[in-house]
């Protein structure tokens, strides 16, 4: 079968073309970038440049639309924020004979920005850290509970996300969230920080059923946050929260969600209409590739057992760009190089999940690079993680004109 992925520029598109090269598919991706981090593996066959999605969703779509009737594409599988246009013109892929597996838009509206999964959570009684709407800068300044995040409805892998433990901080804030307007709509969320790791939740509805999951623990914080090691978690739990959460919005497709793991249980922080990292997953025996391409192809597809516990998955990009990060220390990009060589420390029965190596010589590049790189000047990590998110980030003005688009097809009810 011959699969279009919807970005080629972030990790989980990577870990999804080759999950799905593996299975003996076709994969091609739609990128703005011509070097984006699909391109360096043999797992990929053709990077299709398009518009840029943060900037102008609706001229991606068109250029989205082309690409997969003129090349023949079987199908169109979202990877990214891309799911959120996928979601608002069904119409349009319809027309055009496209197959892909996304929520209806009313569903994804109620989990896309912060401010509204944060009140869908509420809503249906899932747990979340103690949070306020905060609707103008007057309020934030005032706020005095600290240390707390802030942050903006629309922003992905930790944009639009401050950390403010001081007057300073938040003033900081204000100022950064008001130049961008976010005191005139919904607000920003202000969320009191728990103590505990990081757990990352992906899933697999179909029409409001659960039939796949996976929860993994953050083990080590990679650049910007990401997870550099990662450890498979069975958290029972999670999965009824994910099946409330699924059957309340009749969710059909990805959806995946960060919490944190706390003495108490899991707290909620963040919700992600879309597929986050499999890697892991597929690692634990956990096929939510698979799972999403049968949706995709209008396939019911079989309900999947979760995966063991214990299990443990790394990416040495990550981990490089974070020794610089969190450092700022040639010699420490250095020791992660070995440790990794050596399978050492956090490297120790784990596996890598993004740049596999062999049998894929490509796949070396982008590591080289970054190493290379960081060696040369470590604030370099930089512009080498961020560059990615540039390409998929969903903006506030993008998700303004998303809905204008959707509304607009749909009437003023929809």
């Amino acid at each position: 079968m011959r699969v279009l992925l919807s970005d080629g520029s972030s990790l989980a598109s990577r870990q999804i073309a080759l999950q799905l090269s593996g299975a003996g598919h076709s994969v091609g991706v739609l990128s703005a970038d011509p070097l984006c981090l699909s391109r360096f593996t043999r797992h990929v066959r053709r990077v299709h440049r398009v518009p840029s999605y943060g900037r102008d969703p609706l001229a991606w779509l068109a250029a989205a639309v082309t690409v997969v009737t003129g090349h023949g594409y079987d199908v169109l599988f979202p990877t990214q924020e891309q799911v959120a246009v996928l979601a608002a013109d069904p119409g349009t892929l319809a027309r055009a004979g496209i197959r892909t597996a996304v929520p209806p838009f009313a569903s994804l509206a109620q989990v896309q920005d912060k401010v509204s999964a944060f009140a869908t959570l509420a809503r249906l009684g899932l747990p979340q850290p103690p949070a306020t709407v905060v609707t103008s800068r007057a309020e934030l300044l005032a706020w005095r509970r600290l240390p707390a995040f802030v942050k903006l409805p629309i922003g992905t892998a930790t944009a639009g996300v401050r950390r403010v433990t001081c007057a300073a901080d938040l003033d900081a804030a204000a100022r950064q969230f008001d130049a961008v307007g976010a005191f005139g709509g919904e607000g920003v969320l202000v969320q009191d920080p728990l103590d505990g790791p990081l757990v990352m939740v992906q899933a697999v509805f179909d029409s409001g059923v659960l039939v796949a999951s996976h929860a993994n623990l953050r083990l080590r914080e990679g650049a910007r946050g990401g997870a550099s090691h990662k450890q498979s978690v069975d958290l029972p739990v999670v999965r009824a929260h994910l099946e409330v959460l699924g059957r309340a919005l009749a969710w059909h497709g990805a959806c995946c969600a960060d919490a944190i793991l706390t003495d108490d249980g899991p707290r909620y922080i963040d919700v992600n209409p879309r597929l986050v990292e499999p890697g892991n997953a597929h690692r634990a025996g956990v096929d939510l590739v698979g799972a999403l391409l049968d949706l995709a192809c209008g396939r019911a597809p079989a309900p999947q057992p979760p995966g063991p516990a214990g299990v443990r998955t790394h990416q040495l990009l990550l981990a490089v760009l974070g020794a610089a990060q969190f450092t700022g220390e040639r010699r420490r990009v250095v020791a992660e190089l070995v440790a990794a060589r050596r399978g050492r420390g956090s490297y120790e029965a784990s596996t890598e999940e993004l740049t596999p190596v062999r049998g894929d010589p490509e796949a070396v590049i982008p590591l080289a690079a970054a190493v290379l790189a960081t060696l040369v000047r470590p604030a370099s990590w930089r512009l080498l993680s961020s560059g990615a998110v540039a390409g998929y980030a969903l903006t506030p003005q993008g998700w303004r004109a998303i809905v204008a688009h959707h509304l607009g097809l749909a009437g003023p009810a929809a």
